[in-house]
C-alpha cells in the first residue's frame, strides 16, 4: 500500500539536503585551480581570493597551479572534479570566452560544464601606435589605411586578445592591416617601440606603463567606459567608430551540478571581498577593475562573450595550427 506519509517525509528529505549539505559546508580545504603558471595575473588574484575566503569560511582555501595549452588542462581537470564546493576554477576571457571559439575540440565546455560564482577583475584592450607612425588618433589610422598605407600591427599570438582586438577594429573600421603575431606581449611592445610594426593593442596593465613613460602614443580604448587608468583616453566609439569592445576578464567558477547554494554564498563572499579597501588597492596595484557581477550575471556575460568572440573569429578566418 502507497505510504503517503513516508513518501511526504522522503521527499521533504530529499528538498533540504542540498541546503543542509551547503549549511555544513565547508569541512575540508578547498583548492582553486589556476589554469596558468604562478606569477601571472590570474594567478595574483586567485591567491588574493583564497586568502581573503581562508578568513571568511574558516577552511583553507588553496591556489594550485595546473598551466598549460592555454588554460585548457587545468579547465578540464576543474570541469571533471566532483560538484561538491571543494574544487573551483579561475576562468578568464581565453578558457571561457575566446578558445571555445578557436578549438572546436575543447576537452571541456565552457557553459555546459561549469557553474559561474561571480567575475572578479577586467582590463579592457589599449590601441597604440608607434610614435615613428605619425597615427595619433583612430581617426587618422583608418584614413591612413584607407589611403593603401603599409601598416602591420602586432600581437601576442594568434588567436590572443590582442590579436582579435584589432581584428575586432579591422571589421568595424573595414580597413586591411597585416598581423605580425610575437610570442608574446614583451616582444610585441619592443616591436612597436622600435617602429617595426606600426598598431599593437595590449590589455591595460601591459599598455599602462609604456605610455605614461611616453613610448607608444595610446590612440584609444576598447571598452564602452575610459578606464581610470588612462582617464584621458578616448573610447573607440567616442571616436566614432562603434563595437570595438575587447574587454579580458577573470573570474570564478565551479563544476556543473554543485549545490546552488554552495553556489550562492561563495557569490556572495566574494561581492563582499571585492568591496574591501585593501582588496581593492590590490586591484588597483595590478590595473584592474572590479567587476563585482554576481553569478547569474558572470552567466549571462560568459555567454555573450562566448557568441561575440565565435564571430569575430569567424569573420578574420583566424585558425589555430
Amino acid at each position: 500500500m502507497f505510504n503517503r506519509r513516508l513518501f511526504l517525509l522522503s521527499s521533504t528529505s530529499a528538498a533540504v539536503a542540498p541546503a543542509a549539505f551547503a549549511q555544513a559546508w565547508p569541512t575540508k580545504p578547498i583548492r582553486i585551480i589556476v589554469p596558468f603558471p604562478a606569477g601571472q595575473a590570474t594567478d595574483i588574484l586567485a591567491r588574493l581570493m583564497a586568502d581573503q575566503l581562508t578568513k571568511s569560511l574558516g577552511q583553507q582555501v588553496i591556489a594550485e597551479n595546473r598551466p598549460g595549452a592555454g588554460g585548457q588542462i587545468g579547465a578540464d581537470v576543474a570541469a571533471k572534479a566532483a560538484p561538491d564546493g571543494y574544487t573551483l576554477l579561475m576562468v578568464t576571457i581565453s578558457t571561457h570566452g575566446i578558445s571555445p571559439a578557436l578549438y572546436p575540440k575543447l576537452p571541456y565546455d565552457p557553459q555546459k560544464d561549469f557553474a559561474p560564482i561571480a567575475n572578479i577583475g577586467l582590463t579592457p584592450q589599449v590601441l597604440m601606435t608607434s610614435l615613428k607612425s605619425g597615427i595619433g588618433s583612430v581617426a587618422d589610422l583608418v584614413a591612413k589605411a584607407k589611403a593603401g598605407a603599409d601598416l602591420n600591427y602586432g600581437s601576442s599570438g594568434n588567436g590572443s586578445a590582442s590579436h582579435l582586438a584589432v581584428e575586432m577594429l579591422k571589421s568595424a573600421a573595414g580597413i586591411k592591416l597585416t598581423h605580425v603575431p610575437f610570442k608574446g606581449n614583451a616582444e610585441a611592445q619592443l616591436a612597436l617601440q622600435s617602429g617595426d610594426i606600426q598598431l599593437l593593442s595590449d590589455a591595460i596593465p601591459g599598455a599602462v606603463g609604456p605610455v605614461r613613460a611616453g613610448k607608444v602614443k595610446a590612440i584609444g580604448i576598447a571598452d564602452e567606459r575610459r578606464s581610470p587608468f588612462l582617464p584621458d583616453l578616448p573610447t573607440v566609439a567616442e571616436q566614432g567608430l562603434y563595437g570595438v569592445v575587447a574587454v579580458g576578464w577573470i573570474g570564478l567558477s565551479a563544476p556543473a551540478r554543485t549545490p546552488e547554494p554552495i553556489l550562492d554564498k561563495l557569490s556572495a563572499e566574494v561581492m563582499r571581498i571585492l568591496k574591501d579597501p585593501d582588496v581593492l588597492e590590490k586591484l588597483k596595484s595590478l590595473s584592474f577593475v572590479p567587476a563585482k557581477e554576481s553569478r547569474q550575471e558572470f552567466e549571462a556575460y560568459i555567454a555573450i562573450e562566448n557568441t561575440k568572440w565565435r564571430k569575430i573569429v569567424q569573420d578574420a578566418g583566424v585558425k589555430i595550427e
